[in-house]
């Protein structure tokens, strides 16, 4: 392994252990630093990571970045990054956050292709 992978795999560890770090804290600034950096990220592995850890912390507002936000979450370009979130949805043991903040969307003021993307994830997590 060259010098520079290794550099750049110490890194990217550094990056996945400040992402866990704010998914463990309590402090709801931390999801607004998850989103403003981690979700705007040109790194997709990165925009997979924060958005599982959005997910993981299983709150309103973490849950409305990655649903009812357009280019994040289960709306990212990135069908990898949309996929992982949609899994890390279904995967949650309780539901219930992540079905309100869907119904809120569709029903809400958000653009089509935000809102189908929405019921979408509803209808599976529904059957799951």
């Amino acid at each position: 392994m060259n010098m520079t992978m290794m550099k750049s795999n110490k890194q990217f560890n550094r990056v996945a252990d400040i992402i866990d770090s704010l998914t463990i804290n309590p402090n709801p600034d931390s999801v607004s630093v998850l989103e403003e950096i981690g979700t705007n990220s040109s790194i997709d592995e990165v925009r997979e990571m924060t958005a599982r850890a959005l997910v993981k912390r299983n709150e309103p507002h973490s849950l409305s970045v990655v649903i009812s936000h357009r280019g994040k979450g289960i709306n990212d370009m990135s069908t990898v990054v949309a996929m992982s979130t949609i899994n890390s949805l279904l995967s949650l043991e309780d539901k219930q956050e992540a079905m309100k903040v869907l119904e809120s969307t569709i029903c809400g003021d958000f653009s089509d292709d935000v809102k189908e993307n929405a019921r979408s994830v509803k209808a599976l997590m529904a059957l799951s």
